[in-house]
Order: structure tokens, then sequence, then C-alpha cells
């Protein structure tokens, strides 16, 4: 029997040439953009149709098959949870790309699959890079299918529950753990997490990055949308990135001057018009635009209503920040050296001091000659939000107490 397909991405070519039954891509929710669907609309979801879902507004899984429908050898089933259906198959694979709303539809999918072991059992799970796309390169590379056992099962589950917390904590606590049995899912989290606000700048790395490119000429949004090599973020898409060109922009204190100021008032599903508006921009820094770039300056101090972007945003969450009160924040710490952790930071005042130290305090073990790593991050009252740097913390050497 021709398998069931549930894809990161959805093409033709996978139910042309008998390849496969039916191709699923289950595009209803963005788990990284906007606000978070409740544990009960993502059970409705994959579960049996009833009366209350609708076909027009796509809020059955079974909805997103399209005129596959009329080949598939199973339609009749369709309305059965996502999990029965797939027991109509002998197997049922898994094809996920390196894109983080990939990865996170794949652990969502695994962690609801493990309350159902007959569907475990019928599972193949693919790792597929976006070189990739089009069955004609398939033949060629023929990415392989391997079982889904407990341990990818329960990778999946810990970092489904570690991105629906209700803060970063336990994103950056679940990357000490071993993440192996998901190879793609560790450099998502990483991604993700940097595009939380910087200690130094307010922004995330998409934002910073966009600034980044204007600085060096780029003044066209087309550059600043596509370029993903250059621009060298890879979590948000087109419409996402301009959203957050926009709030540099448009805000009290703009870091960005020359975008089209139709897009303050032009609906956000009229896309038509909002290309054409972002067509004719040509965007530059102002001065506090290039004082941002150079480390000088806060975006978020000067623009404090903006929101947190991504799966931690303000309007979504009362409290976003990595702490429970103004003043006093507490994030993860990471030994820079091995990779190991205990100890988090305490902020002390409203400049807080992080100490990053291994579980025995010292780096012999990784480092001869270095025992503590300081590294100094600003905070203040009333921050929404704090983003220790995955990759640029400035590390000061100390001698060993």
């Amino acid at each position: 029997m021709k398998p069931l397909i549930l894809t990161g991405w959805l093409m033709p070519d996978f139910t042309r040439d008998d390849f496969a039954d039916l191709a699923l891509d289950l595009a209803f929710f963005d788990f990284v953009w906007g606000p978070q669907p409740s544990p009960d609309a993502l059970a409705a979801h994959l579960g049996p149709r009833t009366p209350s879902h609708s076909h027009e507004g796509a809020t059955h899984w079974s909805d997103w098959g399209g005129g596959q429908w009329k080949q598939s050898k199973s339609r009749k089933y369709r309305d059965l949870s996502l999990a029965e259906f797939c027991q109509q198959y002998e197997t049922v694979e898994l094809w996920f790309d390196v894109r983080p709303k990939a990865q996170l539809k794949l652990i969502w999918l695994l962690d609801y699959f493990r309350s159902y072991p007959e569907t475990v059992g019928r599972l193949k799970l693919r790792l597929v890079d976006l070189e990739m796309i089009g069955l004609e390169k398939f033949g060629r590379w023929d990415p392989p299918a391997v079982d889904v056992t407990e341990k990818e099962l329960a990778t999946a589950s810990a970092a489904w529950q570690a991105w629906r917390s209700p803060t970063p904590l336990a994103c950056f606590d679940l990357l000490r753990t071993d993440l192996s049995a998901l190879p793609l899912l560790k450099q998502v989290l990483v991604d993700m997490l940097e595009e939380l606000p910087s200690a130094s700048t307010g922004l995330g790395a998409s934002e910073m990055r966009m600034l980044e490119m204007i600085a060096r000429g780029y003044s066209l949004t087309n550059a600043l949308f596509h370029l993903r090599q250059l621009r060298h973020t890879y979590v948000f898409g087109e419409f996402e990135l301009g959203n957050l060109l926009e709030g540099l922009a448009h805000g009290p204190m703009p870091a960005v001057a020359g975008l089209d100021d139709e897009l303050r008032t032009t609906r956000r599903d009229n896309y038509r018009a909002r290309d054409e508006a972002y067509k004719r921009s040509e965007l530059s820094l102002t001065e506090f635009g290039k004082a941002i770039v150079a480390h000088k300056e806060d975006f978020s101090r000067h623009n404090p209503n903006r929101s947190l972007v991504g799966r931690h945003q303000a309007h979504q969450r009362s409290s976003v920040a990595m702490g429970s009160s103004p003043g006093r924040a507490v994030a993860p710490s990471l030994c820079r050296v091995c990779g190991d952790s205990r100890d988090g930071f305490r902020s002390r005042s409203t400049h807080p001091v992080v100490l990053l130290r291994c579980h025995s305090g010292a780096h012999r073990r990784c480092e001869p000659g270095i025992s503590r790593f300081r590294v100094r991050a600003k905070a203040r009252p009333g921050m929404t939000g704090f983003r220790p740097s995955l990759r640029r913390l400035r590390v000061v050497r100390h001698r060993r107490t």
C-alpha cells in the first residue's frame, strides 16, 4: 500500500507517479509567529471531525488534503482523528526539513502520536534538506527513512513542552540536554532564541541583521527579505520580516527611514498593496539606527510599547521576561567551553553580572588555566525581555579562586 506522508511543505510530486496515497501539510497553526493555540484547539484540530469544524476555515486536519482526497483510497476515513486515520496505512512517513516552522510542526506531531502506540509503530522519519525539494532530486539523494522510537518521542515531547512554556527558560535548559534523536532541532532552538531581544540593543537577530544590511547599502526590501544566506537568519519568512521592519521604521523613535507610509494604514491581509508599498520603499538608517548598529543605543528603551516577536509575545503573555519582577532577571548560563551549566545569574540592582561556570565551578577539564568566566549584561527595571547572546558573549578571564 502506498504510504501517507505528513510534511513541512506540500508538493504535487508527492502524489504523482504513485509515490504516496496522500500528502498532508498541516499548516493551520503557526508556531513561530503570533499567539499560540490553546491545548484544546490543538486537540480539536487533530481529533475526529465534529459539527464545530469548518471546512472553509480549515479547522480540521483533513481540510488540508485539497484535491488529493479524490484519488485517496482512504478518503472515507477522513473524519477520524489523525492518529486513527494513520492506522489505515502500513507506513506513515514524516518529511520535515531544516526550517524552524517545519521542526516545530514535527515535534508537535511526535508529541501527539506518543499517546498512540499503534500509530507510532507505522511512523518513519525522513530528514530532508531544502536542496532536495523536487522528487527528481529525491531519487538521487534517497533520504533515509528511520523508525520512530521512544527516544525520538521523548525528545520531541520535551522540546514541545519547553516551547509551550510561558518563558524561554525551558528552551535554554533544553539546549543542555541530549537532542541527538532529532538532529535538526538544536540549531533551530538556538536560532529562535536569538530572536529574543538582545540585552544591548533590544532587538532580535533578524531585526539587527536587517539594520546591518541597510547600513551596508541594501536599501530595497527584496534584498532584506529574500537574501537568506546574506541575512543569515532563518526563523521568519517574508511576511514576518515585513512586520519587523515596520516596527523598526514606524515606532516612536524609528531606526529606519524610507519605508512607505501607506503600510501604516494598509490592511495586513491586503498582500498586493503591501507588496507594492514595500517595493516603493528605499531604506536608510536614522542616526538612532546607526547608534543601534554600533551598540550604543537600545531600541526598546525609546520604543517601550514594542511587543516581543515570535513565540513569547507581550500581547500573548503577561510575563515574558526571564524573571518574575523588574530589576531581577533569571537567565540560564551555559559554559562557553564545555556547554555544562548549573548556575544561572542573579541580578544585582539593575546591573546584573552573569557568572558562567560548569557544575564543578571550574573549566580545568575543558581548558587549563581558566576557572570562571564573567559576562556583563545590561538590565533595567521594566525590561520586557533578556536574551543572553548565544554567539556573542563578551567573556572576561579571571584568576582562579
